[in-house]
């Protein structure tokens, strides 16, 4: 999937169908000089409905298409017929979408589960037709109740990313290298910050045929949980992933201060974030030797002692099936 056709927040205008008109026709039949009434009901107008669909990765079907209309019901008819009910709309959404009012931005509900349906918009009641209306005073009514009118409002699509594991790094620390290295995604590289402007998707292989996925996410920078440079555009992906993996490259001037700011940009913007399992890779250890290595695990393990934490290379492999094997036992617990 390149990374234009990646779509996460969309507006879309909906509207439900209007119900249709009851019918006011009294019955005419040779030999029969006062039928009395026999109107049908109206149908009933057409539903917008959200569907999960686990198929789907993003909501770039969205793009160009923005306004969905549900029918209209049927006009009731003689014989008491019932006019038909309007075709609801389906908008199909990957699963880790939520819905919002526009206006009000007040959370409608979210779709989590494939084939999962939820209506946002009820189509109107048709209109009751004038046999409902005979009574002993009144046994020819002429009048019929018109439908109820659909409604309409626009809404807001907003997809966060569903994946077993999520990278979280500061820009530039190889997150996408690592994502090229273990799946068979094809990120943006490049050696500046903020590559990476939208999520990518992988699928690591794992031992016995299993897999599992996994999420470049745009680089984190201190300020983030208040909206600074990608701010909550990353943040708001990084709720649904089971395992948060923490990149930090090898020549990061404070490896220990780097991670607590990365922790602490995540408890700021939701606390609940630092409750997933978590683990520490140390990128592009292809510029250091065993010694140094060694050096630094040292002088981590004070600052690491309650998280994992490991030495990789995403260039020349080192730790790789290592990590792989780490991330497994994570996400099976």
């Amino acid at each position: 999937m390149t990374e234009g056709n990646f779509v996460d927040y969309v507006k879309v205008f909906v509207s439900s169908g209007n119900g249709g008109k009851g019918s006011a026709h009294l019955h005419r039949e040779k030999y029969v000089a006062k039928g009395g009434p026999d109107g049908g009901d109206g149908g009933r107008g057409g539903h917008v409905i959200i569907k999960g669909n686990k198929n789907l990765w993003t909501l770039v079907h969205f793009k160009f298409k923005k306004h969905f209309k549900a029918e209209h019901g049927e006009h009731g008819s003689k014989n008491r017929s019932t006019g038909a009910d309007g075709s609801d709309v389906y908008l199909e959404v990957p699963l880790g979408t939520v819905i919002r009012d526009t206006e009000t931005n007040e959370v409608l509900f979210e779709i989590t589960e494939d084939q999962e349906e939820k209506i946002v918009l009820e189509g109107g009641m048709g209109g009751r037709g004038n046999w409902h209306f005979k009574s002993p005073t009144n046994q020819t009514p002429r009048y019929a109740q018109p439908g109820i009118p659909g409604q309409e409002t626009k809404i807001t699509l907003e997809l966060k990313v569903l994946a077993d594991v999520g990278l979280v790094g500061f820009p530039n620390a190889g997150k996408s290298t690592l994502l090229s290295a273990m799946t068979s995604a094809k990120p943006k590289i490049a050696d500046y910050e903020f590559t990476t402007l939208k999520p990518n998707l992988g699928i690591v292989e794992y031992r016995d045929f299993r897999s599992f996925v996994m999420a470049d996410i745009p680089g984190i920078i201190e300020g983030a949980a208040e909206g600074k440079g990608l701010g909550h555009y990353f943040l708001r992906h990084i709720e649904r992933n089971a395992t948060l993996l923490f990149l930090i490259p090898a020549d990061s001037k404070d490896i220990s201060q780097e991670y607590a700011i990365l922790l602490d940009e995540l408890r700021r913007y939701n606390p609940e974030l630092l409750d997933k399992n978590r683990l520490v890779a140390i990128s592009k250890c292809d510029m250091l030797d065993a010694e140094l290595i060694e050096e630094m695990k040292e002088d981590m393990k004070e600052d690491f002692k309650d998280v994992p934490y490991l030495f990789i290379s995403s260039v020349s492999g080192l730790g790789i099936q290592e990590l792989k094997d780490k991330l497994w036992v994570l996400l099976d617990e």
